[in-house]
């Protein structure tokens, strides 16, 4: 993913939320629908999390220390994994206890009736435009993979998150456009606290997912199954190297990958020799994967199992 096709698949989302937001919370305020308050919140929280992702793009361009040698490539899997955090607390928690609040005194919607129907169908329309920015951006790199293997496989976590977010957003908003409208048409307040509950389960439910595949991202992925097929070949594409005897690989961040593998040599290589085909295999490894950033290639002896 193109750090900039992410940025702005954010920023899109971002401005979109900030103004959604600020209009839903006038909309609750004149007609303390609680539909509306848990769409205010669910905003608000997403508005934050683009912030976050932000602010996790800006801090892992910073450059390694030799304390932490690797870079800080990872610090955009944490934010990511903040955002689920705040989405199932903030949003999807306060959405329930909205519901559950709204149960206990369910009024109907009994002045400004127009105002939450309409407030919600332009947020439809404004969200709308976010979520498709958001695929656009997502097409450049998702390839061949359907979307669910996209946002299982991503190395980069904003793209994902923002989609899940969006479609988060418009299903919450059909939600919560549901419960005002049949509230108006009833008069009966608990449609309100469904459209509610609804929104609060959905949001618990993206954060969730949001959490799994981010826990995955920071507990350490290898490399993708096309780049390691591009790895092998390059190590094995040249009279350098017999075979792969073993190889792992790391991403510490989503455009920075770590590969080591120990690889077998003739056994009447001169150092000399050695050395120089080491450094032209790192050349064809960075060649063929350009974010293979740091690359440890340990020369061996290949010895049948047998021999052993």
């Amino acid at each position: 993913m193109s750090a900039s096709g992410g940025t702005r698949a954010i920023i899109a989302a971002l401005l979109a939320n900030v103004g959604i937001a600020i209009t839903k919370f006038i909309a609750y305020l004149l007609t303390s629908s609680s539909s509306m308050l848990a769409e205010s919140i669910h905003s608000v929280a997403d508005s934050g999390n683009q912030a976050l992702l932000l602010l996790g793009g800006r801090r892992a361009r910073r450059d390694a220390t030799p304390q932490h040698p690797f870079g800080y490539g990872r610090e955009r899997y944490i934010y990511a994994f903040i955002v689920s955090i705040v989405l199932f607390s903030l949003g999807g928690l306060f959405a329930l206890y909205e519901a559950w609040h709204k149960l206990a005194d369910p009024h109907g919607i009994e002045s400004w009736q127009w105002v939450p129907v309409t407030v919600l169908v332009v947020a439809i329309v404004m969200e709308s435009f976010s979520f498709r920015t958001a695929i656009q951006e997502s097409n450049h790199v998702r390839g061949n993979a359907s979307w669910v293997e996209f946002v299982r496989r991503a190395k980069a976590p904003e793209l994902p998150v923002v989609l899940l977010e969006d479609l988060g957003a418009l299903v919450g908003l059909v939600f919560a456009l549901f419960g005002v409208g049949m509230t108006l048409i009833t008069g009966n307040g608990y449609w309100d606290a469904a459209g509610t509950a609804m929104i609060g389960l959905l949001l618990v439910a993206i954060a969730i997912v949001l959490a799994i595949e981010t826990k995955s991202l920071l507990l350490g992925e290898a490399g993708s199954v096309a780049d390691l097929a591009r790895i092998e070949q390059a190590i094995t594409g040249g009279p350098e190297v017999e075979r792969i005897i073993h190889m792992k690989t790391l991403h510490l961040g989503p455009d920075e990958l770590l590969v080591a593998a120990k690889i077998a040599v003739r056994p009447t290589e001169a150092a000399d020799e050695l050395s120089d085909g080491i450094d032209a295999v790192e050349a064809r490894i960075r060649d063929a994967v350009p974010i293979a950033r740091v690359i440890y290639l340990e020369p061996d002896i290949y010895r049948p199992p047998a021999e052993r």
